[in-house]
């Protein structure tokens, strides 16, 4: 399984992705759902992905040859996110289609995507594209997006994340995030790959893999672990569990 998120504030964009591929009990590896693509000055793109691997590993390769022989539509050529989250989702249709048709096995090959990024002065953005081609965009009101395992994961984004959040601290918010859902989903594995994106730098930005015996990212599980167990202390307390007070002599 999977689990990506991306979150847009003020400040910049937050890519978070595990690395852990499941295709069975006995066929777990570790691949990056984490490809970036960067011409500093100009534009910057981060491609997280979800679902079959041939699909998404065909996706990014096409990506790559696209640029590589200046085709008429390629991620340095198209002007805004809009387009680029377009291009990506026809790719990816265009990719399920023939893996389809050259499958006797009923395999399923939907991939889904999460593209953000900058291009120019364009305001940073972030798209989903599901495996139809089709895309939404985050919107200030729900300024996250996840794909893969998101249930484990949601409630401390619904919570937390808002446009006015610093980057560090909705970076902070997305490894909790996934720490949540790695406890509690054995198919979501590290490494853990965080990528930190300030508007307009135009620049890859700060990038971490993080392992479980990582000590920044086994302190963060461990101090969220215990302001969890602090805030149920401080829960108001059942009516009955307060004895009265013994009248005044």
């Amino acid at each position: 399984m999977t689990y990506c998120l991306t979150a847009h504030v003020t400040g910049g964009l937050i890519f978070c992705s595990d690395s852990r591929t499941n295709a069975g009990t006995d066929n777990v590896s570790i691949y990056s759902k984490m490809h970036t693509f960067c011409w500093p000055g100009d534009r910057f793109f981060c491609l997280l992905s979800a679902g079959n691997l041939a699909t998404t590993q065909g996706v990014v390769k096409r990506l790559q040859q696209d640029m590589d022989q200046n085709a008429a539509i390629h991620l340095l050529n198209l002007p805004s996110m809009a387009e680029a989250a377009d291009y990506v989702g026809l790719i990816n249709a265009e990719i399920q289609r023939n893996q389809v048709s050259r499958d006797t096995a009923n395999t399923n090959f939907e991939a889904t995507f999460i593209l953000g990024g900058q291009i120019a002065a364009e305001i940073p953005a972030t798209y989903m594209i599901y495996p139809q081609g089709n895309y939404i965009h985050e919107s200030a009101d729900h300024p996250f997006l996840q794909i893969g395992e998101i249930k484990y994961g949601k409630p401390i984004l619904d919570r937390v994340i808002s446009p006015e959040l610093s980057l560090e601290a909705a970076a902070r918010c997305a490894l909790v995030s996934m720490n949540s859902t790695m406890r509690s989903n054995v198919t979501v594995g590290p490494p853990v790959e965080l990528l930190i994106y300030e508007t307009n730098s135009l620049q890859m930005g700060r990038y971490l893999s993080l392992t479980e015996e990582d000590r920044f990212y086994r302190t963060l599980g461990e101090r969220w672990s215990q302001g969890l167990l602090r805030a149920l202390d401080d829960l108001p307390p059942f009516s009955w569990e307060n004895p009265p007070l013994a009248p005044p002599a």
